[in-house]
């Protein structure tokens, strides 16, 4: 019995049981959607193939640019205080509250 490569086997199938997929494929869908069946097939995969290596440039080039310059630390917004010398804290005031709702809004 002629064994096939194991390069050619899909998912651990041999020559026989493709050939009955396909004659299968071939009775489901008949002679005439069976070459459409297959272009688009074969379309979708070249679109998944065109998605995935713009994919794979653009994480090359992401990983070949290098990150950008580190930004100075920001000067303190206010001057530093003697220690001894603090200013007592001033209190913020509380948020307005909010209107009213008009009286003829129903609540949900």
């Amino acid at each position: 019995m002629p064994v096939l490569h194991p390069d050619l086997a899909i998912f651990d199938i041999g020559g026989t049981e493709i050939l009955l997929i396909m004659v299968a494929a071939l009775l489901l869908f008949g002679t005439d959607r069976l070459p459409d069946l297959a272009r688009s097939m074969a379309k979708t995969i070249r679109e998944f193939k065109k998605a995935t290596s713009g994919l794979e440039e653009e994480l090359k080039r992401a990983l070949e640019t290098p990150p950008p310059p580190r930004r100075p630390p920001e000067k303190a917004p206010f001057p530093p205080v003697a220690p001894g010398s603090e200013a007592p804290l001033q209190a913020t005031p509380p948020p307005a509250a909010p209107p009213p709702p008009p009286e003829d809004f129903k609540y949900p």
